[in-house]
C-alpha cells in the first residue's frame, strides 16, 4: 500500500516538473507577445498554456484582462474569477475582476471586488478610481467623489480619476466643477477621448454648444470605435435641432455598442422629434429592458405617448404610475418627514415655482402671466430655475420673483432642502415629464401642498402631488378618477401672455391673394399621418389653396425632405406646401399674417401655437380626441366661445375647414373680432386668469389648514 502511494507521488512530481518545463517557456512567450502588442497571438498563447495548466494564475489574469479590454466581459469574468480562486491574495486580480463585473453592469459586485483589492493594498490610486466608477453607476455620487479624491491625493496625475470625478459631478448637475475636473484630465492626457466625450455633455448642459460640438468631434476622431463619443455628439446635435445628424450618430453608437442605454435613449428622442412615434417608443423600451428604473427613459416614453393616435388617458396614466412604482416610491420612502409651516388659513403664502423653462421657451409664455398678476399682498413668489439657459425672458422672471434661486446645478436633495428652508407653502411643478423636470424633488414632498400645471398639464402620476390644474374640456369628470392628483378647474388649462407691443395684424390674406392659405405652426413631431391625410383632403376640396408649415426643425434639409415625402405619400402635392424654419418671435408671430385658417394637428394638439394663432386673429380648426393632448385645442377654443370650430371626427374637421374657407368675408370679420373676444374671456385675460389661480391656491391652503383639526 505504502509503495503504491509513494509511486503515485513520484509520478505526480515528474508530471509537475514536465509541465513546469513546458509551461514556463509558453508563459514567457505569451507575455512577450502581450508586451509587443500582438494581442490576438498573446490570447492564443495564453489559451494554449491554460490547456496544459488550467490553474496557471498569470495566464488566467492576463487573458482575463485582454478579454476585458476587448469588452468581452462575460469571458473575462469567468477567467478572472478563476484567477482570484487560485490566488485570493492578489490585489491586482480582484481589481481586474471588478473591471469585468462593472462592464457587465454588476456594479455592486464590482464594488465588492474593488474593496477586496483595497483591503489587500489600501493606497492604490487606480483601484480607488475604479471604485469611484462603479459607485457612479450605482448613483452613489458622494461616495464616488470620496474615492476619486482619495485616488488624486495618492496620484494627482491620474487622468482617469479626474475624468471619473468630472462625470460624477455631471451626474450631480454640478457642471461648472465637472468641466474643471475634465479640463485637468485633458491637461494630463490631451487625447483622452472619454474625457472629451464627458466634457461635451457638461458643456452642452451649460449651453456652450460650439465647444461641446468641438469636443464631440474630437472624441470621435480619436476613438471612432468608442460609442461614447458618438452619443455625446448626438446629444449636442439634438439640442441644437440637427435631429437627422443626431440620429445618424446614435446609429453609429449602437453599431459599436448594441446595448448602450444612452444611445437607445437619445435615438428615441431623435425619432420622437422626427414624428416617428412608434419607433421612438421602441427605443425607450429597449433602454428600459436594460435598465428598468431609468428615469429619463420612462419620462420620455410618457411624453412621447402623447403623440400616439390610439393611446388613451388610461394608458397615459398607467405609464405615469410606472414612473412612481419604479422611481418615485423609493425616493418618497426615504424623504424627510412632516412640515412645520404655520397653519394660519389667511396668512400670506409662499409659492415656489420649479421649472427649467424660465427662458425663451414656449412653456414660459403660458405661465408668465400667472406669475406676473398674482396678488402680491396674498402671495410671495420664489422661482427655482433648473436650467443654465439665461436670456431676456429669464431677466423678466427674475424681476417678477420675490426670491430667485438658481437651482440649475443643485442636486435633488439640495433643492428639496432649500425649498423647506425657504418655507414654501405651495410648490408648483411647471414641467411634468418634459425635459429638465425635477419630479424626483416632488417625490420628496418638500412642501405641504404640491401642484402641477401649465408646463405639461397632463398629470404626473405622483401621489405626492396633490392637485392638477385643468378644465372640464381637457379633463372631463368621467376620467378624473384615473389621475393621481385631484383636478382643479381654471377658466382654461392654459392661458398665454399677451402679444408683444407693436405686432401688426393683417386682414385675411385670401382677400389679396385670391386663394386660401391653411397654416400649421406646430412642431413637426405633432404631424401624424392621420392629420396629414385629412389636410390633403382639405386642400383637394379647396381649389388653389396652399399649406404653410413653420417649425424650427425645418431648417434641417433632411427633415424638410422627409416631411414633404410624407405629404406626397398622402396625396398632397408638394408644390402646394410652403415650409418655414426658425425666426425670432416677432417674425414668427408676423408669419400668421400669411395664414387664413390654422389647422391644429392631432392626436397631439397645439397649445401655445393655438393661442398665438387666435391672438393674431387666425381661427383654428381642431379635432377633439379622447386623451388630454388631443383635447388641448378644443379646450382653448371652447373657453373662448368658439366651440363650432371644434370637430369630433375627421369628416367634421374637413367640413369646418372647407366651409369656412368658402366664406372669406366672415373669416375677415372673425379675424377682426378675435382679439377683443380673447381679452373679454377669463381664459385670455391675464388678470382674470391669475385671480382664478389665486383663489384656487387659497382654497387649497384653507383645506390643508382645516385637515389638521
Amino acid at each position: 500500500m505504502g509503495g503504491s502511494v509513494g509511486q503515485r507521488a513520484f509520478q505526480n512530481a515528474r508530471l509537475q516538473r514536465r509541465q513546469k518545463a513546458e509551461v514556463l517557456p509558453l508563459l514567457g512567450h505569451a507575455l512577450q507577445l502581450h508586451k509587443m502588442g500582438l494581442l490576438p497571438e498573446a490570447q492564443a498563447a495564453y489559451r494554449q498554456l491554460l490547456q496544459l495548466a488550467p490553474k496557471q494564475f498569470i495566464a488566467l489574469h492576463m487573458l482575463g484582462i485582454l478579454e476585458s479590454d476587448a469588452k468581452n466581459y462575460q469571458q473575462a469574468e469567468i477567467l478572472l474569477s478563476r484567477a482570484v480562486a487560485v490566488d485570493p491574495r492578489s490585489a491586482d486580480a480582484h481589481m481586474s475582476l471588478g473591471v469585468a463585473l462593472n462592464g457587465l453592469r454588476r456594479h455592486e459586485e464590482a464594488c465588492a471586488s474593488y474593496r477586496k483589492a483595497l483591503a489587500l493594498r489600501p493606497n492604490h490610486a487606480l483601484t480607488l478610481s475604479n471604485l469611484g466608477n462603479a459607485s457612479v453607476a450605482l448613483d452613489h455620487h458622494d461616495e464616488a467623489l470620496r474615492s476619486y479624491d482619495k485616488a488624486l491625493v495618492l496620484n494627482p496625475g491620474l487622468a482617469e480619476a479626474h475624468n471619473g470625478r468630472g462625470w460624477a459631478l455631471c451626474r450631480q448637475r454640478n457642471y461648472d466643477e465637472a468641466v474643471v475636473s475634465l479640463n485637468r484630465a485633458l491637461s494630463i492626457k490631451p487625447d483622452y477621448a472619454a474625457a472629451l466625450a464627458n466634457r461635451a455633455i457638461a458643456l452642452r448642459e451649460l449651453q456652450r454648444f460650439d465647444e461641446a460640438l468641438a469636443d464631440g468631434n474630437r472624441a470621435i476622431a480619436l476613438a471612432p470605435d468608442d460609442a461614447n463619443g458618438w452619443i455625446a455628439r448626438a446629444g449636442v446635435l439634438l439640442q441644437i435641432q440637427q435631429i437627422a445628424k443626431a440620429s445618424h450618430d446614435c446609429e453609429k453608437a449602437l453599431a459599436i455598442a448594441p446595448d448602450s442605454i444612452q444611445a437607445h435613449l437619445v435615438l428615441g428622442l431623435c425619432l420622437a422629434g422626427l414624428g416617428r412615434v412608434e419607433e421612438a417608443l421602441a427605443s425607450f423600451d429597449r433602454a428600459l429592458d436594460i435598465q428598468p428604473d431609468l428615469q429619463s427613459a420612462i419620462s420620455n416614453k410618457i411624453f412621447t405617448l402623447d403623440f400616439m393616435a390610439d393611446a388613451g388617458v388610461e394608458q397615459h396614466q398607467q405609464a405615469r404610475q410606472l414612473w412612481w412604482e419604479r422611481i418615485g416610491a423609493k425616493i418618497a420612502s426615504e424623504a424627510a418627514g412632516p412640515h412645520d409651516n404655520s397653519r394660519e388659513a389667511d396668512r400670506r403664502l409662499v409659492l415656489g415655482y420649479v421649472s427649467s423653462d424660465f427662458n425663451a421657451h414656449s412653456a414660459a409664455f403660458i405661465f408668465k402671466p400667472v406669475l406676473q398678476h398674482h396678488d402680491r399682498a396674498q402671495f410671495e413668489i420664489v422661482c427655482y430655475s433648473c436650467s443654465s439657459k439665461l436670456d431676456a425672458t429669464t431677466r423678466e422672471f427674475q424681476g417678477i420673483a420675490d426670491r430667485w434661486r438658481d437651482a440649475s446645478q443643485w442636486t435633488d436633495d439640495r433643492l428639496a432642502a432649500e425649498i423647506r428652508a425657504d418655507g414654501v407653502d405651495i410648490l408648483i411643478d411647471l414641467s411634468g415629464h418634459t425635459r429638465g423636470n425635477r419630479l424626483s424633488v416632488f417625490a420628496r414632498k418638500p412642501a405641504p401642498i404640491q401642484v402641477h400645471g401649465w408646463g405639461h398639464g397632463t398629470g404626473t402620476g405622483l401621489p405626492t402631488i396633490d392637485y392638477l390644474f385643468s378644465d372640464p374640456v381637457a379633463i372631463p369628470s368621467t376620467i378624473r378618477h384615473l389621475f393621481a392628483e385631484t383636478v382643479v378647474d381654471l377658466p382654461c388649462f392654459v392661458t398665454l401672455t399677451p402679444l408683444p407691443a407693436g405686432i401688426g395684424r393683417a386682414p385675411t390674406p385670401a382677400i389679396a391673394n385670391g386663394f386660401v392659405t391653411f397654416g400649421v405652426f406646430n412642431r413637426i413631431s405633432k404631424i401624424s399621418d392621420e392629420a396629414a391625410k385629412v389636410w390633403a383632403r382639405i386642400l383637394e376640396r379647396v381649389p388653389g389653396s396652399r399649406l404653410l408649415i413653420k417649425d424650427v426643425a425645418l431648417d434641417d434639409q433632411l427633415v424638410r425632405d422627409n416631411l414633404l415625402a410624407r405629404f406626397a405619400a398622402c396625396g398632397l402635392p408638394v408644390e402646394r406646401v410652403d415650409l418655414l424654419g426658425a425666426t425670432l418671435r416677432d417674425e414668427h408671430l408676423a408669419s400668421f399674417n400669411r395664414v387664413d385658417i390654422a389647422l391644429d394637428p392631432f392626436p397631439q394638439n397645439g397649445g401655445v401655437s393655438t393661442w398665438e394663432a387666435l391672438q393674431m386673429g387666425v381661427p383654428v380648426v381642431a379635432k377633439l380626441g379622447s386623451s388630454l393632448p388631443s383635447r388641448a385645442a378644443g379646450s382653448i377654443l371652447t373657453a373662448l366661445g368658439l366651440p363650432d370650430w371644434v370637430a369630433d371626427s375627421d369628416a367634421a374637421y374637413i367640413e369646418i375647414a372647407t366651409s369656412h374657407a368658402a366664406e372669406i368675408g366672415a373669416l375677415d370679420q372673425l379675424r377682426r373680432e378675435l382679439p377683443g373676444r380673447i381679452n373679454a374671456a377669463a381664459a385670455g385675460n391675464p388678470v382674470s386668469y391669475a385671480r382664478a389661480v389665486d383663489e384656487a391656491y387659497r382654497a387649497m391652503w384653507q383645506r390643508y389648514c382645516s385637515s389638521a383639526a
